[in-house]
């Protein structure tokens, strides 16, 4: 059974300036995030970024909300990959704050 993790990651950016950013960094976060992910995609739809791929022989899937003041990402994790849940959360939290850390 998948297991959702939730990470919020809070910024004074505004939307617009927090959408580009994560837009033109996106690739390098997952790179950091997830490793061992291969054939990732992605797509957006207004400020939610849907995205998949795999790891370790395993489907993940994933969404992140662009807020006024904040980013959400919600990942669905296949049993597997739950194990290794905080480890994920934590390169998750890093590779988005470093995209949203000011410039």
């Amino acid at each position: 059974m998948p297991r959702t993790i939730t990470v919020s990651i809070p910024h004074a950016l505004g939307k617009e300036e927090s959408h580009r950013r994560i837009a033109e960094g996106f690739a390098s976060m997952q790179r950091q995030a997830l490793i061992g992910v291969l054939s990732l995609r992605e797509h957006w739809e207004g400020d939610r970024l849907h995205f998949d791929g795999g790891a370790l022989g395993q489907k993940i899937r994933g969404r992140l909300d662009v807020l006024d003041d904040s980013v959400q990402i919600q990942v669905d994790l296949p049993e597997l990959l739950a194990a290794i849940a905080d480890r994920i959360v934590g390169k998750l939290k890093q590779g988005t704050q470093k995209l949203l850390g000011e410039k």
